[in-house]
């Protein structure tokens, strides 16, 4: 009995540390860009897809994917949000990807697009808190791929945290550990999360 509760406790400050250590990591900004082929915005958090199109415009990728659109939002309704005008030969290299409905369906349809245009280097944007997971997802789905992370930071871990905060850090650092305990295992198969998959 004794073995168990300190294997027990032994268990819960190793996770505790972890999510103190993911806390602080989900809060750290991208220096600078990297070059690549291509550049994926995974839809679910603010900034994302303005990061994405501006590094798009910065000329960091030749092609842009943005990945778990809805059904009736339009490209002209994004750039619309934007500051600045896009012009058309860049907002013909955007492409909405519509079928993810999770992480790893971001993974399936990203490993897709980049294949089916032959790129090799992502440069790949989401929340600092999903970044890890994400690009886990991707690589499980499509190792042959060169990724480089981009985390954007949300405005809610700009400032002193809040308990809805402190729960979707909760929520997210357990999601990331069941990825790597599926990355471990070969489970999912990287379809899930896909509409109509």
């Amino acid at each position: 009995m004794k073995r168990l509760l300190s294997a027990c406790l032994a268990l819960g400050g190793l996770w505790l540390a972890g999510f103190g250590w993911f806390i602080q990591d989900a809060g750290k900004t991208s220096v600078t860009a990297s070059m690549c082929d291509g550049i994926v915005a995974l839809t679910g958090g603010e900034q994302r897809v303005d990061t994405a199109i501006s590094l798009l415009r910065g000329g960091y990728g030749h092609l842009l994917l943005i990945s778990g659109v809805g059904p009736h939002v339009t490209l002209q309704h994004i750039l619309h949000l934007q500051q600045e005008p896009l012009s058309s030969p860049l907002a013909n290299r955007i492409t909405l990807g519509r079928r993810a409905t999770s992480t790893i369906g971001n993974a399936h349809e990203t490993a897709q697009w980049a294949h089916g245009n032959h790129l090799r280097r992502l440069l790949i944007v989401t929340a600092g808190y999903h970044i890890r997971r994400a690009m886990l997802e991707i690589h499980r789905m499509a190792p042959d791929l060169d990724l480089v992370a981009y985390p954007v930071v949300p405005l809610a871990l700009q400032g002193p945290m809040s308990r809805r905060t402190l729960f979707l850090m909760f929520r997210e650092y357990n999601k990331l550990l069941g990825a790597q305990i599926g990355a471990l295992t070969g489970l999912p198969d990287g379809r899930e999360g896909l509409d109509g998959a």
